[in-house]
């Protein structure tokens, strides 16, 4: 381990991570643990929610492209938006950083993006390791996991279990691929002949590195607006498996959701990986958000009030189906997307 370079990360991480303070926490590093007070931030009969998740292989996009400042967003991402869709708020963050041979300004940049996503969440980053492992990784290459803790009080945990026939589902638009699926965003990317330096195919003024590594869009606050208010069954957020495998999660047995296709634009990217790879629709219904990164369930009475509560806090919002019964087969249903997904 080369101890100069590990301590000169420290030093340059340090102001991010206060950057990060919130009540509960003044996210300082340097100790052997972080200390969180429940109490300063509000809760009173609070449950703990926790959760840990990864960027997967769009560090290898990341690397190969050289651009290592979003990645970190992506980390904090997938591991906040589980959390909320359970109704907590994130508290705090940590963050495993792993490499062959660390390199400070791409250990600042990583850590610059977890630092950003940690306040667009709202929760402290109060720790973290930084593993420099030679022979494990090649040079260049690094790994990232995120951890993250929340808490929400006991009555308003969100568990699916009130969700009924009946019930509207919003769609909250995303800003991209996110974070899910780059096995095959890469391999299709291969196939088409580009590099990544060349500009992207849907968009001529981002190179396709670029457009690849927009990162995956946060919606804590938002959510965590809607759901106090009284306003939402279910959330659920759009990850790997895509629409097809996630919506059922936060579902009761028995019910299952007819999508309309129609309801909300199919984003130029996935067009692009649809005609790249020749994807029939399940595919990408089954692999990719298709567009939407998180998905709500009200009450017929609540959804406006919903979706006017997700726009005020910056959300695009699409009314996209309803909640059904179903008996067997197929929970999530996708129509009209011989029409609507014509690439």
């Amino acid at each position: 381990m080369d101890i100069d370079a590990g301590n000169a990360l420290v030093e340059a991480i340090k102001p991010l991570a206060r950057s990060t303070a919130r009540a509960g926490s003044d996210a300082g590093l340097g100790g052997f643990g972080a200390l969180f007070d429940l109490k300063a931030a509000g809760y009173r009969d609070p449950l703990l929610v926790a959760t840990t998740d990864g960027v997967g292989t769009k560090l290898k996009i990341a690397i190969d492209s050289g651009r290592h400042d979003t990645v970190g967003i992506d980390l904090v991402a997938m591991c906040v938006n589980d959390l909320v869709v359970q109704g907590a708020e994130p508290l705090l963050f940590l963050d495993y950083f792993a490499t062959g041979k660390l390199e400070v300004e791409a250990g600042r940049a990583i850590v610059s993006g977890i630092a950003e996503g940690c306040r667009q969440a709202g929760c402290a980053l109060v720790g973290g390791e930084t593993a420099e492992m030679p022979g494990m990784y090649a040079k260049g290459d690094y790994d990232l996991a995120g951890f993250s803790v929340g808490a929400v009080e006991r009555e308003q945990a969100l568990t699916g279990s009130h969700v009924q026939a009946g019930d509207v589902v919003l769609g909250l638009a995303s800003s991209g691929v996110h974070s899910n699926g780059y096995s095959l965003v890469r391999r299709l990317v291969e196939t088409s002949g580009l590099s990544y330096a060349d500009p992207a195919p849907w968009d001529q003024s981002k190179s396709l590195g670029e457009a690849l590594l927009t990162p995956t869009r946060i919606y804590v606050k938002s959510a965590l607006a809607a759901v106090r208010a009284g306003t939402v069954r279910a959330l659920a957020h759009i990850t790997g498996g895509g629409l097809l495998e996630n919506i059922p999660r936060v579902l009761p047995d028995g019910l299952g959701v007819n999508l309309d296709a129609s309801a909300w634009p199919l984003l130029p990217v996935f067009g692009w990986l649809s005609r790249t790879g020749a994807l029939s629709h399940t595919d990408l219904a089954r692999t990719f958000n298709c567009g939407l990164g998180m998905v709500a369930v009200c009450p017929p009475d609540k959804a406006e009030q919903a979706a006017a509560i997700l726009r005020e806090h910056g959300e695009t919002v699409y009314t996209i189906g309803t909640v059904a019964p179903v008996a067997g087969g197929e929970r999530v249903t996708v129509s009209g997307t011989d029409t609507a997904w014509r690439v």
